[in-house]
């Protein structure tokens, strides 16, 4: 063989080998950076949801308080700031699901199997909780109507608005479960990856 041809197998062996490194050590804890970041922001989303829907809770006892007390004008005002914090709980919704979405696209650049599955159980319950989200909206909003026809003098139903009011809770609780169960699935990708 000749000298060129020599140095040309050598070469390629290099650049073979360290393909085969990077590969490897990627295999071995690299995280794709995208992955990363999606889930960060993902978590702190998800978390401010969590926050503004039990603040929420929290406020729908204390309209039923002042409902009680037959003081309309704070039920009322209570009321429009739950409203207002039931849009600011969709908007979070959209941007955790932009941030799923990127996690699902980044995945299958995750070579370890066993941090895809842990990975895929967090983005699992992360779907979860923005599917009981919509259903806690869709309450909260069926909710905030009936009061506000009670409180501009019209009268309703008091089983719908304590079934309204289970749901509600309901869902809350599910998305605090899932919150809690994502956040499980990642702890189990980290023991993983940092191996």
């Amino acid at each position: 063989m000749s000298r060129k041809t020599v140095l040309l197998i050598v070469f390629i062996l290099l650049v073979g080998g360290g393909y085969a490194a990077v590969r490897f050590l990627w295999g071995l804890g690299g995280v794709p950076q995208a992955f990363t970041d999606a889930r960060l922001k993902g978590a702190l989303i998800s978390q401010n949801i969590v926050n503004l829907s039990n603040e929420s809770t929290l406020d729908l006892v204390k309209i039923n308080e002042y409902e009680v007390r037959g003081n309309y004008t704070e039920a009322l005002n209570l009321t429009t700031d739950v409203i207002k914090r039931s849009q600011e709980i969709r908007d979070q919704a959209v941007e955790l699901s932009k941030r799923v979405e990127e996690m699902t696209r980044s995945l299958s650049d995750l070579d370890m199997l066993d941090a895809r599955q842990a990975a895929l159980e967090s983005i699992s319950n992360r779907l979860a909780l923005l599917s009981r989200l919509i259903n806690y909206s869709g309450y909260l909003g069926q909710l905030l109507d009936t009061l506000r026809s009670n409180f501009a003098g019209k009268t309703y139903d008091g089983k719908t608005v304590s079934f309204l009011i289970d749901q509600i809770n309901s869902e809350v609780r599910a998305i605090n479960s899932f919150n809690n169960q994502a956040g499980q699935a990642m702890d189990r990708f980290d023991k993983i990856v940092n191996k």
